[in-house]
């Protein structure tokens, strides 16, 4: 199985994605663990990341890609995995094609958590409040002035993505806003799981 999660920030992707991981033994690759993974390694494609990195700049979507194609060859990708957090922009989706294309292989659903943005600040507070409740200590992005920034990147980088995976028909959309549960039964309905 091998899958893109896609929706704004809070929209829960990376509690369905912990749920998918459990039920299909697939890897979640977010490409900022896997950017850290390969700088440590010392790969080819980490060497060149540390490089920007270690100068402050972003690291380059040729970069990301060979991150990612140099991950989905690891043992524990060949049965699929998950993408969350990228692609991004549809450079990055288009880029994404083209790797999946050389290496003969097609992802089997692109899945968007379809959420109400204005409901979602609310459910980023809870989250906050929870995490504190539980004695952790909560992400520095989950506060609302950094929630709106983020939700404004997505909508403006991010969203695109979903309209260039709707275009080639192969976007899948399940309601972000129901039970947890619910939304992963309709994940499952998705998959055919």
């Amino acid at each position: 199985m091998r899958l893109i999660l896609l929706g704004p920030p809070g929209a829960g992707k990376g509690t369905q994605a912990a749920r998918l991981v459990e039920k299909f033994g697939i890897p979640q690759l977010s490409t900022g663990d896997m950017l850290r993974a390969a700088v440590k390694a010392g790969t080819p494609v980490g060497l060149q990341a540390k490089a920007v990195m270690d100068a402050g700049g972003l690291v380059s979507d040729e970069i990301v890609v060979g991150i990612i194609s140099d991950r989905i060859h690891e043992a524990d990708a060949k049965a699929g995995f998950i993408l969350d957090g990228f692609p991004r922009t549809v450079a990055q989706a288009e880029a994404l094609d083209e790797l999946l294309a050389k290496k003969h292989m097609e992802l089997d659903a692109i899945v968007e958590l379809k959420v109400d943005e204005n409901a979602l600040l609310s459910r980023i507070e809870k989250r906050a409040a929870e995490t504190v409740a539980a004695g952790g200590t909560v992400r520095a992005d989950d506060n609302p002035d950094a929630f709106k920034v983020r939700l404004e990147a997505y909508r403006a980088q991010t969203a695109p993505v979903s309209a260039y995976y709707a275009s080639k028909g192969t976007l899948k959309t399940v309601d972000g806003m129901a039970s947890i549960d619910d939304v992963t039964k309709a994940i499952n309905g998705v998959l055919g799981a």
